[in-house]
């Protein structure tokens, strides 16, 4: 993908000259080296996020962030924080460092909101990603990455009404982050059934386990589980094999264990917003706006998803799991 993309942007900056194709693949070369394929400033990029620790899913926000970083011979930051003040915290020392570009997550937004004002006031172009796009705009970002968390949540409920189901649990595992609110919104907009939300602590994984065990024995009617994120997918898989009864099990995001457990039948489906891309665009994005003034979608929020991910789809996806690049 990043030699793809180095090769277009090679192109768009040599225009119609005669040289334009050679520079292309002189790029695309060194980005597929892993070296610099552009001769700009060495620009300073953060990205601060709500992430917990060993969370997957960022793991490859940060590889689609690092790729397109080397490409563009950007230093890349990264920090992150569950807590909405502490990665609030996290931004203001990355606005004290004088960084040259930030992105960050709006998934607390009222903790996030005064900090992304002082980034823009102190002249540091801000890319939201993955949350918050419905803030984005208001608190002075150039522009949103991710998919539109409502229309994904509708997805699935859609997926659910295709195969039958009448009753669902949606697992929430981080009090206060509005892009999980707005998911199971989403799947009860489009679910002809019932949808029960579920709360849980999500960094307490045995804790995971036994709350959606002990939901789906006092209702034997729920024939559905869908969790928020893939790290959650194998634990309420867990559950329901221990809760008994035919329960389906499907989950927000792709990881290299949820296109296993898709392959195996033990996961109904994934619904993958590609984290990859997230990273590699806000990276590239704010490269482009530092270079040229360049911004995609003309400050319109950029998707990146939802993409439905079944069996079908699984063996091709698997090994850029598991090279950790979907």
């Amino acid at each position: 993908m990043s030699a793809v993309l180095a090769a277009v942007l090679g192109a768009t900056l040599a225009g119609c000259s005669s040289t334009g194709g050679k520079r292309a693949e002189e790029r695309a070369a060194k980005a597929a080296q892993g070296r610099a394929a552009v001769d700009t400033p060495r620009w300073t990029f953060a990205m601060v996020t709500h992430s917990g620790d060993g969370d997957t899913f960022w793991d490859i926000v940060q590889n689609g962030a690092k790729q397109a970083a080397a490409k563009d011979n950007i230093k890349f930051l990264y920090a992150h924080d569950v807590e909405g003040n502490k990665q609030a915290q996290n931004v203001q020392a990355m606005i004290d460092q004088k960084v040259d570009g930030l992105i960050v997550t709006l998934a607390k937004p009222d903790a996030m909101k005064d900090v992304v004002a002082k980034a823009v006031k102190a002249g540091i172009p801000v890319i939201t990603v993955n949350s918050g796009s419905d803030k984005s705009k208001e608190f002075g970002a150039l522009t949103h990455i991710g998919q539109d968390e409502v229309i994904a949540g509708e997805a699935v409920g859609e997926q659910l009404n295709q195969r039958g189901k009448k009753k669902a649990v949606c697992v929430l595992h981080e009090q206060g982050n509005v892009g999980h609110e707005q998911r199971c919104e989403g799947v009860k907009k489009a679910f002809k059934g019932e949808v029960q939300n579920l709360y849980v602590e999500g960094t307490n994984m045995p804790s995971v386990q036994s709350s959606i065990e002990a939901k789906l024995q006092s209702d034997k009617d729920i024939d559905s589980v869908v969790t928020l994120g893939a790290p959650f997918a194998p634990t309420a898989v867990k559950a329901a094999q221990q809760a008994g009864g035919k329960v389906e099990v499907d989950t927000f995001d792709l990881n290299a264990k949820v296109a296993e457990a898709l392959q195996n039948g033990s996961l109904g489906f994934a619904v993958d917003q590609d984290p990859y891309l997230q990273g590699y665009e806000a990276v590239d994005l704010l490269w482009l706006y530092r270079y040229n003034r360049d911004m995609l979608g003309g400050g319109r929020p950029v998707l990146t998803g939802p993409q439905i991910v079944t069996k079908d789809d699984a063996k091709t996806l698997a090994e850029y799991t598991k090279r950790g690049t979907r």
